[in-house]
C-alpha cells in the first residue's frame, strides 16, 4: 500500500491477498508454491512493477518454493508460537525461519525487531548488510508512542512526529519495519511520513465496528497465544475504566494443538468474559479443540468461560453481553471469508456477522 502510494507500481505476495498493481488475486497459501509465486512474479513484470512484497512462512523455506529468487532485503518483525504441528520443535521453526536470512545476498539488506528475543539470532549468520529497529532500545530506527486512541496513534519516528490511523503497539512496530524499509529502498522520508500517516489496517487486522449501543467490536486474525496477548495488552489500554473486554476465541483443527491451552489462558487472564468456540475445526470435532483449550484454565480462570460451538451464535451472545463502553474480541479468522468444518468450507465473515447482529440487536 504505501508504496502505491508512493507511485510504485507493486506487487504482494501475502496470507490476505495477491496483488500485481492495482489487480488482486485471491490467496490460498501465505507463500504459494514455486510454480505459482513465479507465473505471478511473471505478471508483475509484464505489468511494470519495480517492486514485489513477499510474505515468506516457514514452510516455504523448508520446501524450498523461494529458492532461486534473489532478495533485495529481507525483514524479520517476530517468533512466536505456531506452526509447531509442522517443524515439531520451536528451534526447528527458528531455524527455517533463520535459513532466509542466512541465504541472502551480500548485496541486500536484513532488518530485525531488535525487540523481539530472537532478532538477533535471525541475522547473525547473513552475508547481507544488518539494520535493527526497535520501540524500546537504541536502534538504527527507532519508534516512541506518544499517544494512543481508538482512532490511532501519535508516533515520534527517529524524532519526527507523526499520527498514524493503525492502533497498537504492535502496529507502531510494524510501522517503524514498513518506514526502515522504505528508506532503505531510498524512498523520500518526508513523503514515506506523509503516506504512512494515511494507511489503513489490513482486512481483518485490529479491524474495529462500534455498536449502535455504544460497545465496540474488534476483529482479528490472531490466532496464536502472542498475537492474543498483544490484542488483548492493546485493549486493555483503549478501554474504558468502566468498560469490560469480552473475546470470543477457537482453535484451528488438525493444527498445531500444543497452543490450544495457551490461547484459551491469555484470553481468560486479559478478558473480563470469555466465549470459547470453533474456529476452523477441519477434520476434528469441535468440541475435542475446546475441551484442549480448557486444559490451560484453572478453576477461577474458569468461572470467566462460557462454551458456544456455533460461532454465530458465540458473537451474538457477546454482543448481548455488551453495554455500553465495553470492547469484544472476535479472533482468529480475521479477514477469512469462510469456516472449514469437516472439509468443507463455508461461507462465513466475521466482520459480516458482527455488522448484521448489531442490526438485528438494534
Amino acid at each position: 500500500k504505501l508504496f502505491r502510494r508512493l507511485g510504485y507500481r507493486t506487487g504482494l505476495i501475502s496470507t490476505v491477498v495477491n496483488y500485481v498493481d492495482s489487480k488482486s488475486f485471491e490467496s490460498t497459501h501465505t507463500t504459494p508454491d514455486a510454480v505459482s509465486i513465479n507465473k505471478l512474479l511473471n505478471k508483475m513484470v509484464e505489468a511494470g512493477c519495480k517492486y514485489c512484497f513477499m510474505e515468506i512462512s516457514s514452510h516455504s523455506i523448508v520446501q524450498h518454493r523461494v529458492n532461486g529468487i534473489t532478495f533485495a532485503g529481507g525483514i524479520f518483525t517476530n517468533l512466536t508460537h505456531d506452526h509447531l504441528d509442522y517443524h515439531k520443535t520451536f528451534d526447528e521453526y527458528l531455524a527455517a525461519k533463520k535459513k532466509f536470512f542466512d541465504d541472502l545476498p551480500a548485496t541486500s539488506f536484513a532488518i530485525t525487531n531488535a525487540d523481539d528475543k530472537n532478532g538477533k539470532i535471525i541475522i547473525q549468520n547473513t552475508k547481507a548488510k544488518t539494520f535493527t529497529y526497535s520501540l524500546h532500545s537504541l536502534s538504527d530506527y527507532n519508534a516512541t508512542i506518544i499517544e494512543s486512541h481508538i482512532n490511532g496513534m501519535l508516533l515520534k519516528i527517529n524524532n519526527v512526529e507523526m499520527w498514524t490511523r493503525l492502533i497498537g503497539k504492535f502496529n507502531a512496530s510494524n510501522i517503524l519495519a514498513i518506514y526502515s524499509t522504505a528508506i532503505l529502498l531510498d524512498a523520500d522520508k518526508e513523503k514515506v511520513m506523509l503516506e504512512l500517516s494515511d494507511l489503513t489496517a489490513v482486512d481483518g487486522r485490529f479491524e474495529y465496528f462500534t455498536s449502535p449501543k455504544q460497545y465496540t467490536a474488534i476483529v482479528d486474525y490472531a490466532h496464536t497465544p502472542d498475537a492474543l496477548l498483544n490484542v488483548l495488552q492493546t485493549m486493555k489500554q483503549l478501554v474504558k475504566t468502566n468498560g469490560k473486554i469480552i473475546t470470543v476465541v477457537g482453535a484451528g483443527g488438525s493444527r498445531d494443538k500444543t497452543k490450544r491451552p495457551v490461547m484459551a489462558k491469555v484470553s481468560a487472564e486479559l478478558s473480563d468474559k470469555v466465549i470459547l468456540t470453533s474456529d476452523n475445526p477441519r477434520n476434528e470435532k469441535p468440541e475435542d479443540i475446546i475441551c484442549d483449550m480448557k486444559q490451560g484454565l484453572d478453576k477461577e480462570l474458569s468461572k470467566k468461560v462460557l462454551t458456544i460451538i456455533n460461532r454465530r451464535e458465540a458473537i451474538r451472545t457477546a454482543c448481548e453481553l455488551a453495554t455500553k463502553d465495553d470492547m469484544i474480541l472476535i479472533a482468529g479468522k480475521g479477514h477469512e471469508t469462510y469456516q472449514e468444518v469437516n472439509g468443507v468450507k463455508s461461507h462465513f465473515d466475521d466482520r459480516e456477522i458482527i455488522k448484521e447482529i448489531f442490526n438485528e440487536l438494534m
